[in-house]
């Protein structure tokens, strides 16, 4: 194949994509699509940990989708849904976890971290005040040191 032609086919399948058709929906019902993104906002993917189900690229989350589509289809409401994502993956699916005592620390960690880091600031200025107040330095003190520093410049 002479050099020409190499070039001609190699534009040419380069081009390809350019064809490609429009992406077609996920599910067939907008209405289950719509609610299945608003639903998957709220969860959080396994994988990614950090990202939510509706945006995650990763196998098991295109699988989880998978599901809640089909349950949907079933006519389950929502809050069926997420129970049986907890159920079946605990409390971690969830980016708002419900308050229990198995997430109270995970509640309340905020604000105890904030309540001791002000006990400790408060105890650090405490204990500095303290400090500058026993080392005052008299006036016979300031006297020598301006002594010592007179006689270090001459």
């Amino acid at each position: 194949m002479s050099a020409p032609r190499r070039l001609v086919l190699l534009w040419a399948l380069l081009a390809l994509p350019a064809w490609g058709g429009e992406a077609r929906p996920n599910a067939e019902d907008p209405q289950i699509e719509a609610r299945l993104m608003r639903l998957a906002e709220d969860l959080r993917c396994l994988v990614c940990q950090n990202e939510s189900l509706a945006g995650s690229r990763a196998e098991l989350a295109e699988d989880l989708r998978r599901e809640i589509r089909e349950q949907m289809r079933q006519g389950k409401s929502d809050a069926e849904v997420i129970q049986y994502l907890t159920d079946r993956y605990g409390d971690f699916v969830l980016y708002r976890p419900p308050v229990k005592p198995v997430t109270y620390l995970l509640w309340a960690g905020p604000a105890l971290f904030l309540g001791i880091g002000v006990g400790v600031w408060y105890l650090t200025l405490r204990r500095r005040r303290r400090l500058q107040a026993t080392q005052s330095v008299s006036a016979d003190e300031l006297a020598q040191a301006a002594r010592l520093l007179e006689s270090e410049d001459k």
